[in-house]
This record gives C-alpha cells, sequence and structure tokens, in this order.
C-alpha cells in the first residue's frame, strides 16, 4: 500500500514539473521551426547575386572601353608569334578556364600553374593570379601579355602593332578621347571586358529568390552541410563563393610555394587563393595545379584534412561525411553552375 501511495506521490510531482515547463515547451515548438526559417533565410541573403557590377573610379565603365577590350580579348596579335589569345587559357567554354591542368604557353610547354576562372573578376579583391601578385584587374592582364612563357611580347610592341591598324586607332580615340592608344589603355579596356564576364543565373541563385522548386531535396541538404558540417564556407563565402584570401589546404604538391613567392612571409607557404565556385562543373581539372581531375576528388581531398604541416590552414581538418551526404554536398555545388553565357566573336580591326 505504501508502495502505491508513493508511486502516486511521484507521479503527481512529475505532472507538476510538466506543468510548470509546459510554457517552455510551447515556446520552442512555436519559435524553434522559426529560428530555422530565420536562419535559412539569413543564410539565403548571404548568397544573393549582386544587382550590378562595380568598376574602379580610375577605370570606369563604357560600353565602348568593353566593346574594344572585347576584341584585345580575342585578338593573336597579343601574343609574339601571333599564336595565342587570352582566350587560349581562358575559354567560355570551359568556364573561362583552359579544360588541361596546366595551359600550354606561348613555347608550346606546359605553364606553372592551372588557369584560374575569369567568371566574376570584377568582385576579386586587390590581390590577383593564385598567389596574388598583381594588385588589380589591370595589372593581372599585364602578366600574361609579357610573360616570355605566355604571351611573350613586351606592351610596348603591342601599342606599336596596333597602332599600325587604322580600326583599332579609331576605337582607342573613341574609348580613351584624351589618352588614345598607350600600354596603359590597352590594360584598361581588357580588364573592362572581363569585369562583364559574370556568371549567368543558376539553379541555386533561383532558389535563393524565393523559388523553392528551383533545387531538390539533396542539393538543399548539400547547402546546409557546405554551411555546417563540411566547414566548406568559413573559405568559400557570399555570392561568388569565395573570401578572396590565401590558404595552405594541403595539397601534396611542395614544389609550389604560392602566395610565400610574394611575400616572403613563412606563414604563407603554399598558400593560394581561394577560388570561386560558380560554374564549377565547367571548370575540372581543379586546384592551383590542376591535380584534382572532378568533383569527388576535391570533396575527398578536402574531408581528408590535408597534409599536416606548419602552414596548413587551422580551417583544414578531417571531416566524417558518409557516402550520402557526400553525395547530397556534390549535387548542391553543381547547383551553382548556370546556363553558358552568350559569347560571340568579335570581327578584329584588319
Amino acid at each position: 500500500m505504501s508502495f502505491i501511495n508513493k508511486k502516486k506521490n511521484s507521479t503527481s510531482k512529475k505532472k507538476i514539473r510538466i506543468r510548470q515547463f509546459l510554457p517552455f515547451f510551447i515556446f520552442l515548438l512555436a519559435t524553434g521551426p522559426a529560428k530555422a526559417d530565420n536562419r535559412s533565410e539569413q543564410l539565403r541573403e548571404a548568397y544573393k547575386r549582386p544587382e550590378s557590377i562595380p568598376f574602379p573610379a580610375n577605370n570606369p565603365y563604357s560600353g565602348t572601353k568593353a566593346t574594344l577590350g572585347k576584341m584585345l580579348f580575342f585578338d593573336p596579335r597579343l601574343s609574339q608569334a601571333k599564336n595565342m589569345t587570352c582566350a587560349s587559357c581562358h575559354n567560355p567554354s570551359f568556364g573561362w578556364e583552359a579544360p588541361l591542368s596546366k595551359p600550354v604557353g606561348a613555347l608550346a610547354q606546359p605553364l606553372k600553374r592551372h588557369a584560374p576562372t575569369l567568371l566574376n573578376m570584377a568582385w576579386s579583391g586587390d590581390a590577383l593570379f593564385w598567389d596574388g601578385r598583381a594588385p588589380s584587374l589591370e595589372e593581372q592582364a599585364r602578366g600574361p601579355i609579357e610573360t616570355p612563357a605566355e604571351m611573350n611580347i613586351p606592351l610596348s610592341e603591342v601599342v606599336e602593332r596596333l597602332n599600325g591598324i587604322t580600326e583599332y586607332r579609331y576605337w582607342f580615340d573613341k574609348a580613351f578621347p584624351v589618352e588614345g592608344l598607350t600600354s596603359e589603355t590597352v590594360l584598361h579596356a581588357i580588364a573592362t571586358y572581363e569585369r562583364t564576364i559574370v556568371s549567368t543565373e543558376s539553379p541555386f541563385d533561383r532558389w535563393v529568390n524565393g523559388d523553392d522548386t528551383a533545387l531538390d531535396e539533396s542539393e538543399k541538404r548539400g547547402f546546409q552541410l557546405f554551411n555546417g558540417k563540411a566547414g566548406c564556407s568559413r573559405c568559400h563565402s557570399g555570392w561568388n563563393f569565395t573570401d578572396n584570401r590565401f590558404h595552405d589546404i594541403g595539397l601534396p604538391d611542395i614544389e609550389d610555394k604560392g602566395r610565400y613567392e610574394v611575400t616572403g612571409e613563412v606563414k604563407d607557404q603554399f598558400s593560394f587563393k581561394t577560388p570561386g565556385l560558380r560554374n564549377i562543373t565547367q571548370r575540372a581539372p581543379y586546384m592551383h595545379d590542376g591535380s584534382l581531375p572532378n568533383l569527388e576528388s576535391v570533396i575527398a581531398h578536402y574531408l581528408s584534412g590535408g597534409v599536416r604541416r606548419n602552414s596548413i590552414s587551422p580551417l583544414m581538418r578531417p571531416v566524417p561525411l558518409n557516402a550520402s551526404e557526400r553525395d547530397d554536398l556534390i549535387a548542391f555545388l553543381k547547383s551553382l553552375t548556370g546556363p553558358d553565357m552568350v559569347v560571340s566573336l568579335p570581327n578584329l580591326p584588319n
């Protein structure tokens, strides 16, 4: 009998406790999903496409300048042997890269690094190339033209060539009525065109803008993994999916010391700029050395934590994803590719 009474008392106390905390449980039920929805909306907002392209004050946009820059971008006369163009390494059909681990330069030899994409360079910050050695897109344009292993021609010689072409003189006078045709205006025209190379709207963008049917459930789960358990967004952030910073991600290549070759700082050894992920499915092979052939191998590398060494980024660590989670993550990455940007080849001046 005493046992029954004790049990009744115990049950009564439990009911009292439940009643005491019932408002809290109701609050959780009411606010939990709302908080999750708010978190999802905040994440979507962080990845929204910008409404306009930024151009620097010292090189503002004009349609004439961009048209001229496009001509120069596709003109082989900007290479010594007239056998290369900017598009040789930055092909619109391959995500504005080259489908090779190392593109071939003017000397018919592979270059030192994989060609980085030109997509969305208007948002690329003030340290360009894999190692950040160029402070602007204008200076970046100079590099391949004058480098002996690449297009192999001094800009002064480019200007001399273009000055001999009446139609080019006309276009430069129109685009740059004060300066005309100079080494600097050649670079300004190319950089202006390159800033107009912007990735098109992808399924992910439509989802961010409110179309919940634009992504399937696997892609949505992959987005959550990207921003959560997998930790990808710690470097691949913002609408272009890059922090524009430099990290050693533990690739086995120890010959190329990356950012260290520019700064001389030990902490920058083997560090390379975080690439954006737009149109990523078009841009294999991957990494600064083109060593990873597909997205599956990229994900496997990151989940492994990379080669451990003093300079490796503290953000790199092993991540235990199962096979289903890996598939979801890759599905999400594929949703970042939109239709090809329509690019018609320009009529070049004779």
